[in-house]
């Protein structure tokens, strides 16, 4: 018999085509042009993210699928890739400086942050698990080299190399997961596994769990919930600090749309048993962002801490099982992407100054640069949870959606350790306006890092009084699990 070959529509995958080509485009000008060319390759980086941006807005996003239901486009795959992009375009306009001023090849910066940003668009629209993995390695790679890119200096090399090494345990142990359902099941298809559960009416194999608990441990290292989380303060304080505020963003954008896919479309049979275990790494992650954030002196490896408390609060919302949980979650994620990449950029423009690193290095801002000083006390605000901001909104959203759901229990822990982690946020906003300067704070500031921070702290703000646009886009974006 003739092999029937699947349809293809390479419509579905316009943005990623996009991407893909300038990458490639912009790889061979960069070599062609050395460093010379490295701002003109920004801006068109810049230029065709918003390209993308424009192609998947336009798109339908009417659930089709593509080479054989690999590749799904529907309105969550939308949504998310906006939010990639987001996560993506935001961290590049903050950068610029800090890629002239490390005297860092910028050119290949630019194409590998687009070839990590392409690998997790990939994983957002992933039908199956081959694309999903073919996606993570993409995106992984890419930011493995990122994380190293200051050749020359001796804590970026080591971040790398620890993210090498263990990113690629964490890969062996979900591509191990994916190895046993495959067996059980004989398909990879995330449609095609739930229908065969759904058929077994509650009955699995132990390999069947095993697989899914690799499969979400491989997807936990990503997101940095504990105890998968050993990697992150090592990295984020090694890293060059442009590429921290990408990491700590947008592969947790991709790998939370793998976790709805998997868990949500694949194996919504087996709540019972991924509901209890999402709320323990939830709890783990809590306990170890609140508490070890504390000792920290150095303000990445606190933002690093901090990124790990708030991956446990978006497992609670996960762990729920309910439509209120799911939107809760991609609410929350929507706002920590804004204000995390606010105060990344508050960093940078610091660090030309040759400060920053430290928290002590923001005693007495707000007596020398009282704007930066506000903006900044309005991220560390909105992280902890302090009404009218955004942040305080995310958070009752994902309480409300456990407490629904009857986890009350969860509820308050989360209440808990989110008082406990305002303590290292306020500590920010003391520095700032209750100590000496240490500095002058001469340090000039670029019109698009201005632009970021401003753009920031207002929809932290809008968002925080009025948050009534963002609960309709998310609201939206979740009917499809219902």
């Amino acid at each position: 018999m003739p092999v029937q070959m699947p349809d293809i529509s390479l419509g579905l995958m316009l943005p990623e085509i996009l991407v893909a080509l300038l990458a490639m485009a912009l790889l061979l000008m960069s070599a062609w042009y050395g460093k010379e060319g490295r701002g003109t390759i920004g801006w068109m980086s810049i230029f065709g993210i918003g390209l993308a941006a424009l192609a998947i807005m336009i798109g339908g996003g009417t659930g089709e699928t593509t080479f054989g239901g690999m590749f799904v486009d529907d309105t969550f795959a939308r949504y998310m890739k906006l939010l990639l992009l987001i996560a993506t375009v935001l961290p590049l306009l903050i950068s610029f400086n800090y890629v002239h001023d490390n005297k860092m090849d910028g050119g290949e910066y630019y194409v590998i942050t687009l070839f990590s940003m392409l690998g997790g668009m990939f994983m957002v629209s992933s039908g199956d698990f081959v694309m999903l993995y073919l996606g993570l390695e993409l995106m992984s790679l890419s930011i493995y080299v990122l994380a190293a890119f200051k050749r020359n200096d001796q804590k970026s090399s080591e971040a790398g190399l620890k993210y090498f090494i263990l990113g690629s345990l964490a890969s062996g142990i979900l591509l191990y997961g994916i190895s046993l359902i495959y067996g059980s099941f004989g398909t990879v298809s995330y449609t095609g596994i739930a229908e065969a559960l759904a058929n077994s009416h509650g009955h699995v194999t132990p390999a069947v769990g095993l697989g899914m608990v690799m499969i979400v441990g491989g997807l936990s290292f990503k997101v940095a919930a504990a105890p998968f989380h050993m990697w992150a303060p090592d990295v984020y304080e090694g890293a060059p600090t442009s590429v921290t505020a990408f990491m700590a963003s947008m592969p947790k954008v991709a790998a939370f749309a793998v976790l709805y896919r998997v868990l949500i479309i694949t194996f919504p049979a087996l709540h019972s048993q991924w509901g209890p275990l999402l709320q323990f790494l939830a709890i783990a992650s809590l306990a170890v962002g609140s508490f070890a954030a504390i000792a920290q002196t150095n303000i990445k490896r606190m933002l690093a801490y901090s990124s790990i408390g708030h991956v446990g609060f978006l497992l609670i919302g996960l762990s729920t099982g309910t439509s209120d949980g799911y939107q809760s979650v991609l609410l929350y994620l929507t706002i920590y992407i804004i204000m995390n990449t606010g105060a990344f950029a508050l960093i940078l423009i610091l660090n030309r100054g040759g400060i920053g690193d430290e928290l002590t290095d923001f005693k007495g801002l707000a007596k020398k640069r009282p704007f930066l000083a506000v903006l900044m006390a309005t991220f560390m605000f909105s992280m902890g949870g302090i009404p009218p901001l955004a942040g305080f909104i995310g958070k009752l959203y994902i309480f409300m959606a456990a407490i629904k759901a009857g986890m009350i229990s969860i509820a308050i822990a989360g209440v808990l350790f989110s008082a406990v982690g305002a303590f290292y946020y306020l500590r920010v906003v003391k520095y700032m306006y209750f100590d000496e300067a240490k500095s002058d704070f001469s340090m000039p500031v670029s019109s698009a890092s201005q632009a970021v921070i401003v753009m920031s702290g207002v929809i932290m703000l809008v968002w925080g009084v009025f948050p009534g646009s963002l609960l309709s886009w998310t609201e939206t974006t979740v009917r499809m699990f219902q």
